[in-house]
């Protein structure tokens, strides 16, 4: 989950006007314009508006796919393979994006330039791949923070054995040996759990890959050969291993992706959870969340290198170059994306893309305790946010890496021999491609 701009969410204040497309009335009649969207239920409340931009255009928005990420990019290679895409608007993410470089169209030509203008710098220059502007970012910045159960560092017990055990005061993790060594404390399997982390596909690669940069690693060297069979890789690596290995973790963890660690949180079985912003309103809902009340936020942890955390990216909206109909197309990736689409998104927790949104958001949260936490936790993290590494072969690399690392978890192989087994694929798959 990330082309973003290492402390661009620094830069998310600085003024810029906005100027949505105006919509004429019906102009749209009679057009469908089919699309693929990315499921879930922190997007659920953003595609309700759907119904509006119907009503004002006259159109009809036809949803023929909703999955997650790492399901679309499969279905988005298929549909390129076998020549079938003429449906019109596909979610995107900049992790994902620079594999598509014929799928997705141009947004320059068919969008306002004060639309485009509206929205942070560094977000729109992420998004520009090959100079085409593949996508609309949404307010669905990604970088993770540490979620934690307030209760468990006020339980005088609890604080009274952790400094028998480690001569510290019990407060949460600053780095990410703290967080292994407290998440084996909480826990209490089968029913409680000190943490979790989604075990395969992009996730774990990616949380792996801020791990290694976290302890002063690289995922790749300059010329794009495989760097993360090193010291630091392997630190990274045990990390998951040791907390599997101690039961910290719940026993299906190798399987979860992003929905089931939101899930987990909130049902209260979970102490620490790093997760992204968009879940954030959802932990503290009484109606949704178990820990509602209970939550507290703080930035991501440091590795061994005195390096704060901060995998990043962003989700957005794209149309295809076969798409019957771009005008309407952008249209409703416009709505989707305005200031109104932004602020009803941001008010569930995920951080915008537009910056008259931030500073809507930073003014909102003035008297919400737990909102200025939110935000404070969040920006901290981003200033040193890294994107992926910038190759078309990010994922497909990831592939080839994730069964490696499930390996090593699941103790079907040494952390030596997962890492090296993950580095000559990754290898054979660069010199397959020409990369070097």
């Amino acid at each position: 989950m990330k082309n973003y701009a290492a402390g661009s969410v620094l830069a998310l204040v600085a003024g810029l006007g906005f100027a949505p497309m105006a919509m004429a009335e019906g102009e749209f009649a009679g057009v469908t314009v089919e699309a693929k969207l990315i499921g879930g239920q922190q997007y659920e409340a953003l595609y309700s508006r759907i119904a509006d931009w119907e009503k004002a255009t006259g159109a009809k928005v036809k949803i023929i796919s909703q999955k997650n990420h790492f399901e679309l990019d499969k279905e988005y290679k298929a549909d390129i393979a076998a020549g079938t895409t003429g449906w019109c608007v596909g979610s995107n993410h900049s992790s994902f994006s620079s594999q598509y470089p014929a799928l997705f169209t141009d947004l320059t030509p068919l969008l306002a330039a004060d639309t485009i203008a509206a929205f942070v710098p560094s977000n729109i220059s992420a998004a520009t791949i090959d100079g085409k502007l593949a996508m609309l970012p949404r307010a669905q910045f990604d970088v993770s923070a540490l979620y934690y159960q307030k209760s468990l560092y006020a339980d005088p017990a609890k604080a009274e054995a952790w400094k028998a055990q480690t001569g510290k005061d019990l407060a949460p993790p600053e780095t990410w040996d703290e967080f292994r060594d407290q998440a084996i404390f909480f826990a209490d399997p089968p029913n409680f759990y000190g943490t979790q982390y989604a075990g395969k596909d992009e996730a774990i690669n990616g949380r792996f890959y801020e791990l290694v940069v976290a302890n002063g690693g690289k995922m790749f060297n300059d010329d794009w050969t495989p760097a993360f069979n090193s010291p630091e890789g392997k630190e990274a690596l045990q990390w998951f291993v040791d907390l599997y290995k101690a039961g910290a973790v719940p026993p299906g963890t190798t399987n979860y992706l992003w929905d089931d660690l939101g899930n987990g949180f909130a049902s209260g079985t979970i102490a620490l959870n790093l997760d992204w912003p968009g879940w954030s309103g959802f932990f503290n809902d009484p109606a949704a969340s178990k820990v509602a009340g209970n939550v507290g936020v703080a930035p991501a942890p440091k590795g061994s290198a005195g390096i704060r955390t901060g995998w990043s990216g962003f989700h957005g909206f794209s149309i295809t170059e076969s798409c019957a109909n771009k005008e309407a197309a952008a249209s409703l990736v416009d709505f989707l994306t305005n200031e109104d689409s932004q602020k009803l998104e941001s008010a569930a927790g995920p951080l915008p893309s537009r910056t008259a949104v931030w500073e809507y958001i930073i003014e909102q949260a003035k008297d919400d305790p737990y909102k200025s936490e939110v935000l404070a936790a969040f920006q901290e993290t981003a200033k040193t946010a890294v994107p992926v590494p910038p190759t078309p072969y990010w994922i497909e690399s990831g592939n080839l890496i994730f069964p490696e690392l499930q390996a090593a978890i699941l103790g079907d192989k040494t952390v030596d021999q997962a890492l090296q087994d993950a580095s000559d694929a990754v290898d054979e798959l660069m010199r397959e491609n020409g990369v070097y």
